[in-house]
């Protein structure tokens, strides 16, 4: 039998590791590129980036968790509905699941006996995944998106202050955005490869949003550093 390979399983830290790492890249050029466009000194700049690193490393992480232990509150209290249901009503529950296999395309008696044997083997979890849409591969875990995208970020984020510690002072808006654009079309096409889509459009994507946001910092930097 051949064996299928989906993807679907990495949604959760997929999504969260794309995120962290696609604001990191950007968020943390842009900063660098506003500030290097007011001619700060080379020393700022790196602590601007320096600083813009841990800030929003520390952001990406209480967002996430914060995001995501909502999700994971609402799941838990409709799984605690669903089970105060079966206690005290399990027919009725049973009823309810047959209803739904019904409504896919099920006759009755087989919807039934779909029901009787789940129902016996994991009677929360039927109601979980096929009445409520909760499944084990989408199930919010806070703390896996906010390691995620907290490391995520970091790892992005070093990418342009490490171009930044490289570059000469004349040179560092250039270098800065150069490197990031090719950061940012590795990490989108990356991603679409790992969940199925198009490379190009990936990185097509990223890059597009990557490079108004820092066109638009060094413009404000630009504006703001320069002498009237």
């Amino acid at each position: 039998m051949r064996k299928e390979f989906h993807r679907s399983h990495r949604i959760g830290w997929l999504r969260a590791a794309v995120l962290g790492a696609n604001d990191g890249i950007v968020s943390t050029s842009s900063l660098i590129l506003g500030v290097a466009s007011a001619n700060a000194s080379h020393a700022s700049v790196l602590l601007a980036g320096s600083a813009g690193l841990v800030a929003g490393a520390m952001a990406m992480a209480a967002g996430e968790y914060v995001s995501v232990s909502s999700q994971a509150d609402t799941e838990n209290a409709d799984l605690a509905i669903e089970r105060k249901g079966l206690a005290l009503d399990d027919a009725a529950e049973h009823r309810e699941l047959a209803e739904i296999y019904v409504q896919r395309g099920l006759d009755s008696a087989l919807a039934a006996a779909v029901a009787d044997q789940l129902m016996a083997r994991d009677a929360l979890g039927a109601h979980a995944r096929d009445e409520l849409g909760i499944n084990e591969i989408a199930r919010a875990r806070p703390l896996q998106a906010a390691f995620a995208s907290a490391g995520s970020f970091t790892i992005g984020a070093a990418l342009p202050l490490l171009a930044a510690i490289l570059a000469p002072q004349q040179w560092i808006g250039q270098i800065v955005a150069a490197a990031s654009l090719v950061f940012l079309a590795v990490l989108g096409a990356m991603a679409a490869r790992a969940g199925g889509a198009g490379m190009w459009k990936g990185a097509a994507r990223v890059l597009f949003w990557g490079a108004i946001a820092m066109a638009a910092t060094a413009g404000v930097g630009a504006l703001i550093g320069t002498p009237v």
